[in-house]
């Protein structure tokens, strides 16, 4: 059970992200739906609460745009001001291969939210998680990290974009993220632990084309082979609430079991060096 804490879920008015925030209430946690569109996260609260049932006080809405900077620290500042105690952030927002546009700051889009946002809003709660110690980080990654790469020369993708090798890219970022993040934490009573979710029916895939003649056999095999939101928020589930990962720091989980990663998504020399520019890309100073 989750009774007496806060979690925040970003992205969490659809898909993977509302199903997490349905699983965490009925645990009786109380969660944060951190959302750019507030008029969805409100509608998708109230879908929850009247499939839960739960006390209306467990489910609450605030914006956050996570293509903004300011955005992002606005939300931070409430946060830190409004909240005593923050027990679990989930970082689950996600753009994926969208045509390319640029984030309020000059970021391509993908690694600019994916990971950059993410980047920032949990640099800007760290604090809040360790005064809250036991706390946990749960990084929402894709398997699809395998198509990516970290080329230091061209993060913002302007002298190439490939709009699937752009979200492999910042799903890979995340996961070293998770690794650089792990190190720092060690010994804070916060950890951090990253998923892949599998292949799953949400809105995710919008910007992908599929012909007007495919569609019904796509939509057909989709109910067939990908798992539904609810299945695919399992594992962010688990790695928010079960005793079994207490401790656990730097892992990557599918199915709620530990997975395997290919070694350049636990190059610590890399995970280090993607800090630092990540750092001075949010403008953090430290």
């Amino acid at each position: 059970m989750m009774r007496g804490k806060t979690v925040i879920v970003t992205g969490a008015n659809s898909g993977i992200g509302k199903a997490t925030v349905a699983a965490i209430v009925k645990l009786q946690g109380r969660v944060i739906m951190a959302c750019r569109d507030q008029a969805r996260a409100e509608e998708a609260a109230l879908d929850t609460l009247q499939e839960t049932g739960v006390d209306s006080r467990l489910v609450v809405v605030k914006q956050l745009d996570l293509a903004s900077l300011e955005s992002v620290r606005s939300f931070c500042e409430d946060i830190i001001k409004e909240e005593p105690r923050l027990d679990v952030l989930i970082n689950n927002a996600g753009v994926y291969q969208c045509p390319y546009t640029k984030t309020e700051d000059g970021f391509e889009m993908q690694f600019g939210v994916n990971h950059l946002g993410h980047f920032l809003l949990t640099h800007l709660l760290l604090d809040l998680l360790k005064r809250s110690a036991p706390s946990r980080v749960v990084v929402v990654s894709s398997k699809l990290y395998k198509h990516g790469d970290i080329n230091f020369d061209d993060l913002n993708s302007e002298k190439l974009y490939d709009k699937a090798f752009a979200y492999g890219r910042s799903k890979l970022a995340n996961l070293l993220f998770t690794c650089e993040l792990a190190r720092r934490l060690e010994g804070s009573g916060v950890t951090v632990n990253a998923l892949t979710p599998g292949i799953v029916r949400t809105n995710l895939g919008r910007h992908v084309h599929i012909p007007v003649l495919a569609k019904p056999l796509f939509n057909l095999l989709s109910w067939g082979l990908f798992k539904s939101p609810e299945e695919g928020a399992q594992t962010s589930v688990y790695l928010a609430s079960s005793p079994d990962v207490d401790g656990v720091q730097g892992k990557c989980f599918a199915d709620c079991k530990p997975l395997d990663l290919l070694p350049k998504a636990t190059d610590q020399e890399v995970a280090s060096k993607l800090w630092d520019i990540s750092e001075v890309m949010v403008g953090i100073t430290t």
